[in-house]
């Protein structure tokens, strides 16, 4: 809605009630860490803006009904400003314009209970900070609390809400360029000035072109033909003619001269040519490359970079990212079924007067990245099952972010032809000023003032909407409703209907493009980057049907114009002529760059004398620590790798989940269905990342990228010869001749490796410039990296294999041949010597290994990778708490060799002793070694020598490379009530096979994952959108059970359930009711849970008082998303259908950031306890209560769920509908079985029939 006067503004602040923590919490720590001590305490409060034609009463409604938690907040209405004396606030809102989801989803909340005079919304913080000055609390505000490319601040005065002018009118403006009379050195200035990122030659050639065409191009058509044109769009550099000075492929050393025209088509695309797989289904043609699965269905796969952004605004750049690559695999009609995540970052404890200018710091950096790639990841239901995290110094000012999607779609089910006359549709969300310039930004070096000249290239991001987006194309790809699809990315707009209309033409009216304000000027309608937006060529007679589907989904489609038979491009803002352009002088006429490069290996430096440097085990521990080795869990289990059920092979393995796996290994949900059917196929997804290779020969990088890559995927089961790899190249500045040196010799490396490893390349990119030029003029660029992601078939599901030692007596072997090659290792880095070489043997040393997997001889398999054999051994035995003895007296290398080198092409086995003999034969006449066994007493053992034997516990092993977490305490429980205080209720009886309703909601993401639960516990589901029930399309009283499934209900923004919640009240409250008292049965789970809570329906309204709820969900006590398997302990005394007869422990997965219980007061909590409202609580493996990590929350007396009195209506945070197969438990690998969460389901079925 447009405002057309001035109206009233109020501000809210939201307080949490317990504020204990203001001394130590994450704000306080992180400016000690940059260098702040004198921060003593730092209260933190929600700040809300609110612009409309508003009552008193409507805004204390919104208040206390949207904003507060009344169990554990409280709110200031239009607060007076003051403060004590020692005490400084800083204010922090976003910049006017900047989306604002949750500012969004309270004014939609605002309308669903009936105040539609809230116009306007917008956000920040409050911090309340104490022990520093003036000056040091706005430096904190600078450096800390607030990044100018998005936010605001203000000190120790209120700041001004940053509403966006909705009074101005629509913007018609379009300049004239002038330059058909410039000259070369006007040229070169107007593309700097306008950040066009073209060189002179290209502008020449657009010059020409207008002097052809009769007049100077238009701003639209300029910013067009440089987004087109741009680095990031086009890859120009991997087009260039390129001479090189440099050696041969195979060689190390010598200058040769070499002419190369197109690094992508003389090396990637051509090693995919000449390996000419039938399985590969679509390479380097659409967003993502597509490989066969099976014979129904195929398997898409793309990785994006988000580097820039990222490190000027690291959450929104990150956030992005995913949203990216996600529509770049719905951009090819594949559902997303895996996310990964590769990041780089510059060392985490670098002192503040070391950072560059206008830099932030790494520890924000990385902070923000992760909290970015978890908030659209799990927002979007997609686990996110496989990556790293690397640091360098190099990496400081030049964040990486990869970011990679996985699809899986029907055999024929992606159309790429526009037809003449088809409608150009735009759908999802609207367009605003974020991301201008996204795609010559991408394309730039970075200095000291990039933050604040770039800041619009920032896309802000809306989960949401991307999810509801996603469920519109599927439906649509079903019905076969359109011709072709793409995404709006780098571009936006400009990019997709460029690139969809290149061969035919279209016609656009942008003045039908949807905004989010009035004032946006044509090119910045065109080019805009704003966010969750996919471009679709659909038939006229299928335009209709389309338009149902998106309005039963929440979701905005607009026709903006026609693909048409031309061969230009025609752009209308009105009546207006804002562009018209050549499609093939567009595309095709971009000059072909001619650029030189040079490679001159550096002096190898001897490694220092064996004897100087420390013992295995001080060497060993110490390794464990390095930042690129230590364990990753803190951030792994903020990633959801649960949801979709399909995650066989696990990101932790091991007795207690902390080991690392080689990689995922997948089952789609299309198949999961085949549970009971013959072999199952499934996806192995892994990684190959080295970067401390590159520094000294980018050759042999790509050699140990690949060769790690595949090993990853071999190592859990996957079939050599169906595997497919992916390259992304991230570098600095390729117009020096060194910067592109290095990377023909990394890109010379990759074709090599793949056509000796027979793996062809699907799908790549590149970002290059990734580089800082310093206030000295001084240039800085990332060490050269190469990222390799690997996706194999694996043949059989229950042939897979996980890293932990498994039993005592197996014995221990080693594939593959270790070297002297401590160059770039983790222990001696740049002073090691010669880097890992390729390695010949490796395919066949992965075929035999295969074999072997698929025999059953294989228990354990872990890749040498990071540290090489001790870091890997000790890994193998942190994950099975078990012991290895490794004799290495009859090896004729020096131990340092021996257990650090980091060669390529190997692994280590353990198989069972009377299975060795049959194993060993596999490998005859290729390097495989027996090294030891798997012993009982939990100690790495290594025999040096007879007299030499040097024995590591194996839970220092552990300590080493986990740490400790600070949230071990267990939380005081009292004992079980000894008898039922509340009957359950009798059996219903209304149906053999009931009809079980998934309800869901906009982000809603676990509604498959309980339909598959339910249908075979042996009920019937259906999914249906809360709009179907409220517009009267379904009728709840056909269906015999109510499931309200898992995920993020509206973003979860005004707090988790909370929107929802206000749905089932306000709009189905009636219906609900009468379910209720016909005692049918509800189950809320997770998402789900948090609505019946606060839609006061658990522990039931009986328990409300003066209109409070008593009882609420809130943050966990880790204060972040967790995900990681729990048992649960099921009440004996408990009423509800759900559990009754339940004995034994259930097992399954949480995933949730507000899922810890908590009460009014004690008296509530004690009487709810002992009501037997409690259902189900948090314990150990031996039914025990104990605190985290079993209570993964921190919940009030482990509770895990609640019921109602009567019984019928259940509430719990876990995910039991996550545990429905034996293959889907954690330690399957290790023969454990049962304790599956159908039983909860089961039950309630039973309870219908």
């Amino acid at each position: 809605m447009f405002i057309t006067m001035t109206q009233r503004i109020a501000r809210i602040d939201v307080w949490a009630n317990d504020q204990s923590g203001v001394t130590r919490n994450r704000w306080v720590q992180a400016a000690h860490q940059l260098g702040y001590p004198q921060l003593t305490t730092c209260r933190e409060g929600r700040v809300f803006f609110l612009r409309g034609d508003f009552s008193d009463d409507d805004l204390h409604r919104i208040t206390y009904e949207l904003l507060v938690d009344p169990v554990t907040e409280s709110a200031t209405i239009n607060p007076t400003y003051g403060r004590f004396a020692g005490q400084h606030i800083i204010d922090v809102a976003f910049l006017a314009g900047v989306t604002d989801p949750v500012a969004e989803n309270l004014v939609a909340a605002a309308q669903k209970i009936g105040i539609n005079g809230l116009q306007q919304a917008t956000t920040g913080h409050t911090f309340h900070i104490e022990g520093v000055d003036q000056e040091v609390a706005t430096t904190l505000a600078h450096k800390l609390f607030h990044n100018p490319t998005i936010q605001q601040f203000s000190v120790d005065e209120p700041i001004v809400p940053p509403f966006v002018d909705q009074t101005a009118g629509a913007n018609n403006t379009v300049e004239i360029i002038s330059i058909r009379d410039l000259n070369a050195e006007s040229l070169e200035i107007l593309s700097r000035v306008r950040r066009l990122s073209l060189n002179l030659e290209e502008m020449l050639a657009i010059q020409a072109y207008y002097v052809e065409e009769g007049r100077d191009p238009t701003d639209v058509e300029l910013e067009m033909l440089a987004q087109t044109w741009s680095e990031h769009c086009v890859h120009k550099t991997f087009k260039a003619t390129i001479e090189y000075l440099g050696p041969l492929p195979h060689q190390q050393e010598g200058q040769t001269p070499q002419i190369i025209h197109g690094l992508l088509k003389t090396y990637i695309r051509r090693a995919t040519e000449e390996l000419n797989r039938s399985w590969v289904r679509s390479a380097f043609v659409d967003n993502a490359g597509i490989i066969a699965f099976d014979d129904v269905y195929d398997i898409a796969f793309k990785v994006e970079t988000h580097n820039h952004p990222s490190a000027i605004e690291p959450f929104g750049g990150a956030n992005t990212g995913v949203g990216g690559v996600i529509r770049d695999v719905l951009g090819v009609s594949a559902r997303p079924i895996a996310n990964t995540d590769v990041l780089c970052f510059g060392p985490q404890d670098i002192a503040l007067d070391d950072l560059p200018e206008g830099v932030l710091h790494p520890r924000l950096i990385a902070d923000g990245v992760i909290h970015g790639i978890e908030d659209y990841g799990n927002k979007m239901g997609i686990p996110t099952v496989n990556g790293a995290v690397l640091y360098h110094e190099g990496y400081t000012a030049n964040p990486l972010v990869y970011c990679g999607c996985v699809g899986i779609l029907p055999r024929g089910a992606n159309p790429t032809q526009v037809q003449p006359h088809d409608f150009i549709v735009v759908l999802g969300g609207r367009t605003g000023r974020d991301g201008l310039r996204g795609a010559t930004f991408s394309s730039m070096e970075m200095d000291g003032t990039t933050g604040h000249v770039a800041g619009s290239s920032v896309q802000i991001g809306h989960p949401i909407h991307e999810k509801q987006v996603q469920e519109v194309i599927l439906r649509a790809r079903e019905e076969r409703l359109y011709n072709a699809i793409t995404d709006c990315g780098a571009g936006g707009l400009s990019s997709a209907i460029g690139e969809m209309g290149a061969t035919i033409g279209a016609t656009v009216q942008l003045k039908d493009v949807p905004l989010k304000y009035r004032g946006l000027a044509p090119w910045e309608i065109w080019l805009s980057e704003a966010q969750e937006r996919m471009v679709l060529a659909v038939p006229p007679q299928h335009w209709p049907r389309l338009k149902e589907i998106v309005e039963s989904q929440d979701v905005e489609a607009v026709k903006i114009g026609t693909f048409e038979p031309t061969a230009r491009l025609l752009l209308y803002y009105g009546e207006q002529i804002v562009g018209d352009l050549d499609m093939h002088f567009l595309h095709e006429g971009i000059p072909t760059m001619h650029l030189k490069a040079v490679w001159t290996p550096d002096s190898i430096t001897q490694p220092p004398s064996f004897d100087t440097l420390p013992s295995v085990t001080e060497a060993l521990l110490r390794l464990l620590q390095h930042p690129n080795i230590r364990s990753k869990e803190w951030v792994v289990r903020r990633y959801d790798h649960e949801i979709q059920s399909g995650t066989m092979v696990k990101p932790f393995a091991g007795i207690r989940e902390q080991a690392p796996n080689n990689s995922a290994v997948l089952v789609p949900r299309e198949t999961q269905h085949q549970a009971k059917v013959g072999a199952r196929k499934g996806i192995a997804i892994g990684n190959g990342i080295c970067p401390q290779y590159g520094e000294i020969d980018p050759y042999a990088m790509a050699w140990a990228a690949i060769d790690e890559a595949i090993r990853n995927v071999v190592a859990v089961g996957a079939d050599p010869s169906q595997i497919a790899i992916l390259d992304n190249f991230c570098w600095g500045n390729p117009q020096l001749a060194d910067r592109l040196g290095s990377l023909v010799r990394c890109v010379q490396g990759c074709y090599d490796a793949a056509i000796a490893y027979g793996v062809p390349f699907i799908s790549g990119k590149d970002s290059l410039n990734n580089e800082y030029t310093a206030m000295d003029g001084s240039r800085h660029a990332i060490p050269p990296t190469l990222l390799i992601s690997a996706i194999g078939i694996v043949p059989d599901i229950q042939k897979t294999v996980t890293s932990d030692l498994k039993s005592v007596g197996n014995r221990l072997y080693q594939l593959g041949q270790t070297r002297n090659e401590l160059g770039g290792s983790h222990l001696l880095g740049k002073h090691g010597g010669t880097v890992p070489q390729p390695n010949y043997d490796a395919p066949r040393i992965f075929s035999a290994l295969h074999q072997a997997i698929q025999k059953g001889y294989v228990r354990a398999c872990h890749d040498l990778s990071e540290g090489g054999l001790a870091v890997t051994l000790a890994e193998m035995c942190i994950g099975g708490q078990l012991g290895a003895k490794v004799n290495l007296a009859a090896i004729p290398q020096h131990p340092i060799v021996t257990l650090f080198s980091e060669s390529l092409g190997r692994f280590i086995v353990e198989v069972p002793p009377n299975e060795s003999a049959a194993f060993e034969a596999l490998f005859e006449g290729l390097p495989c070694s027996y090294l030891g066994e798997v012993i009982a007493d939990p100690i790495l053992m290594f025999v040096l020598d007879q007299e030499n034997i040097e024995q590591i516990p194996v839970v220092e092993l552990t300590n080493h490379w986990k740490g400790k977490s600070p949230l071990s305490e267990a939380v005081p429980t009292p004992s079980l009530p000894t008898e039922p205080s509340l009957p359950r209720p009798p059996k219903v009886g209304l149906s053999q096979k009931p009809r079980v309703i998934i309800l869901h909601a906009n982000g809603t993401n676990r509604d498959w994952d309980a339909a598959m639960a339910i249908e075979l516990a042996g009920g019937i589901p259906e999914i249906v959108h809360i709009n179907q029930l409220i517009n009267g399309q379904q009728r709840l009283n056909d269906y015999q059970m109510l499931v309200l499934p898992g995920g993020f209900s509206y973003g979860d923004d005004l707090g988790a359930g909370v929107l929802w919640a206000k749905e089932l009240q306000y709009r189905l409250n009636d219906m609900l009711h009468e379910f209720i008292t016909n005692a049918r049965p509800i189950l809320g789970i997770c998402n789900g849970f948090q609505v019946l809570v606060k839609a006061g329906l658990l522990p039931g309204p009986e328990w409300e008082h003066d209109g409070h709820r008593p009882v609420t969900l809130t943050y966990n006590q880790s204060r972040h998303f967790e995900c990681r398997w729990v048992y649960l302990k099921p009440n004996p005394h408990s009423p509800s259908i759900f559990t009754d007869g339940l004995n034994e422990l259930i097992y399954c997965p949480v995933a949730h950031g507000e899922g810890r219980i908590a009460f009014a007061n004690d008296e509530v909590r004690d009487a709810i306890w002992n009501s037997g409202l409690v259902t189900l609580l948090y314990v150990d493996q031996n039914g025990e209560l104990l605190g985290y990590p079993y209570n993964p929350n921190g919940s009030v007396y482990n509770i895990a769920a609640l019921t109602n009195a009567q019984g019928n209506i259940m509430g719990l945070m876990p995910h039991p509908e996550n545990h429905i197969f034996p293959y889907q438990h954690p330690r399957y690998h290790r023969g454990e079985k049962g304790k599956l969460g159908l039983k909860l389901f089961e039950n309630a079925i039973r309870f219908l029939r």
